[in-house]
């Protein structure tokens, strides 16, 4: 199973430097091992609002993007479901103070570790290098620098 963080599945939606390559990386990929969590679909209506907010987006196209989102999770990821050991992970996780991760971030590191992901993919640099220290497999699947 590979997981997807939301900056990693962002791009596919809404059109940013690294959209092109992702989209050859993810057309690559094997039909049916693809996730995200629940928690992904949070974050991006979360990413949808804060782009209404700031001016980048207007509603009617939030809601365009929204459903595009939604309409390519169906068609092409498996949605995984956070439970309490997911939640019980992620406060270890936080507990590691030094590596810096977000709450967010950590139940997204915890969801994909506990069903034991063979990658998580994500382009948060930041993510990635503390997954990393928690030996996780992070990757930013698209070669960013200092990957």
């Amino acid at each position: 199973m590979l997981y997807f963080d939301t900056s990693f599945i962002a791009p596919l939606i809404l059109p940013e430097s690294t959209s092109a390559k992702l989209e050859r990386f993810v057309a690559g990929l094997p039909p049916g091992d693809i996730a995200i969590s629940h928690w992904t679909r949070v974050e991006f209506s979360s990413l949808l609002g804060r782009e209404v907010r700031m001016g980048g987006l207007d509603s009617s196209a939030a809601r365009a993007a929204d459903a595009q989102f939604e309409a390519v999770v169906a068609e092409s990821f498996v949605v995984l479901r956070p439970d309490t050991d997911d939640f019980t992970l992620a406060k270890e996780y936080l507990g590691h103070h030094a590596i810096g991760l977000r709450a967010g971030d950590a139940l997204h590191l915890a969801i994909a570790g506990n069903r034991r992901a063979e990658a998580i993919y994500s382009l948060d640099k930041a993510l990635i290098k503390a997954g990393k220290l928690l030996g996780l497999p992070l990757s930013a699947g698209i070669g960013l620098g200092g990957q």
